[in-house]
């Protein structure tokens, strides 16, 4: 087993079958994340018929990089998972740490028209030790330590539950890589059952709904999510979520021209929206060859945002990372499978 798949717990209930005190399981993840080892022999504090028995049970998983593009503040890498499959990460440098956008699965099937990764159609989950090694091998690149991790890459977070809730165990543990519940975000375009799940969720990480359409009719025509789960029914998953966990929700708005951004739709969202502990993220759109959806101009992002404003609806402009490089999630990818 991929020793990165191991939480904290399972290590120590993985050394009570050997007999062993529950500060073995502190003792090895200090050497996995702290120490950054990259192989058991490199353990010094623990017996070597212990190491032995540890070189038996598990192995190093091991992801590279193929490919990385840089830019001001920003690094996008096209990663290799062993078994040859890729999916891709992104550093952004904020004025408040490091965050990493991490792929959460091998394609995915939900098909957003604007997309790029919805050309990509879903393989496999990627494993919680997979979604692990993309924050160490990124570190160990640009030797760095990341506060924040977004959950927002290729693939959809609720599509991988299991291996989403165990990844956030694995990193916000205290003895690991330790990073804050509340500096980790996940992204979903809207499966209702799993946000009632996620409501009940002991971790306060941070909800963000991939939303781009205020009204059922333009949704249906961006996201095919919303025929099966329609706005009554998401907001309806969404109230009981910030009922029962006094947490915003982050609603995410990818800016279209001439299909999203229009005065009448500021004023839909504005009306959907209404009273929700909220905020609205203004996307500007990262253009590629292979879709035919235009950005915003700057000008209509700036006339929604104030629509929202004067509609009393908390709203910002995602400061924009890359546009000079393959920004797009599952560009990177999509060039090298079409090349």
């Amino acid at each position: 087993m991929n020793i990165y798949d191991m939480t904290y717990d399972d290590l120590v209930e993985y050394f009570k079958t050997l007999n062993l005190k529950p500060y073995r399981a502190k003792q090895l993840y200090d050497w996995l994340y702290v120490k950054r080892i990259k192989s058991f022999k490199e353990i010094t504090n623990i017996k070597k018929e212990i190491v032995s028995k540890l070189e038996n049970d598990f192995y190093f998983d091991k992801i590279s990089i193929l490919k990385k593009e840089s830019a001001e503040l920003v690094h996008k890498y096209l990663l290799k998972l062993s078994d040859g499959n890729t999916i891709e990460a992104v550093l952004m440098e904020h004025d408040y740490g490091t965050s990493l956008c991490i792929s959460s699965e091998v394609g995915c099937n939900m098909g957003c028209k604007f997309c790029e990764s919805g050309r990509i159609k879903k393989i496999r989950d990627v494993t919680a030790g997979e979604m692990v090694e993309e924050i160490l091998v990124i570190e160990s690149d640009l030797k760095i330590r990341i506060s924040h991790i977004v959950i927002m890459g290729i693939g959809e977070p609720f599509d991988n539950y299991k291996n989403i809730c165990k990844f956030i165990e694995i990193v916000n543990n205290s003895n690991g890589i330790n990073i804050g519940s509340r500096h980790i975000t996940i992204s979903t375009c809207g499966i209702v059952p799993k946000i009632y799940e996620f409501s009940e969720f002991p971790y306060q990480v941070n909800l963000a709904i991939s939303l781009h359409a205020p009204n059922d009719t333009l949704r249906n025509s961006l996201m095919p999510i919303n025929k099966a789960y329609n706005l009554k029914e998401l907001m309806k998953a969404i109230d009981n979520y910030i009922k029962k966990t006094n947490r915003r929700v982050t609603f995410e708005y990818i800016m279209l021209d001439k299909i999203n951004d229009t005065y009448e739709c500021a004023l839909e969202l504005a009306s959907l929206l209404k009273g929700k502990n909220c905020y609205v993220n203004l996307i500007p759109y990262n253009e590629t060859n292979n879709l035919g959806y235009k950005r915003s101009s700057k000008e209509n992002i700036l006339k929604f945002y104030d629509t929202l404003k004067k509609n009393k609806i908390a709203v910002t402009i995602r400061r924009e990372f890359g546009r000079g490089i393959s920004a797009a999630c599952g560009q990177l990818k999509t060039m090298k499978e079409e090349a």
